[in-house]
């Protein structure tokens, strides 16, 4: 199945980065493996993980505090947020 990313996504995923980058150098790429680990899964089993709310599945990323939330759709798996689970849980996407 086909990933999308949502604008929102992009930026959390872009910020998470250079945060970790700023704490030490080679932190943020160790972000995105793992952040990727997770979006493969979802990828070859988009059921596994439980829906937390309304539509939206979450499935951690080891590692770090953040959890990758997403939308199955049709022809394709929506991700809309890779959320810092340190946040306000407002923040969460509608």
């Amino acid at each position: 199945m086909k990933l999308r990313y949502t604008d929102r996504s992009k930026d959390d995923i872009e910020l998470a980065f250079a945060w970790y980058e700023r704490q030490r150098r080679g932190l943020g790429f160790e972000f995105l493996d793992c952040a990727e680990v997770s979006l493969r899964n979802i990828v070859n089993d988009p059921k596994m993980y439980q829906i937390r709310y309304s539509s939206f599945r979450s499935c951690p990323v080891r590692r770090f505090p953040f959890s990758i939330f997403y939308t199955i759709e049709k022809n394709e798996i929506v991700v809309h947020s890779v959320f810092d689970n340190r946040q306000d849980p407002k923040k969460k996407p509608e």
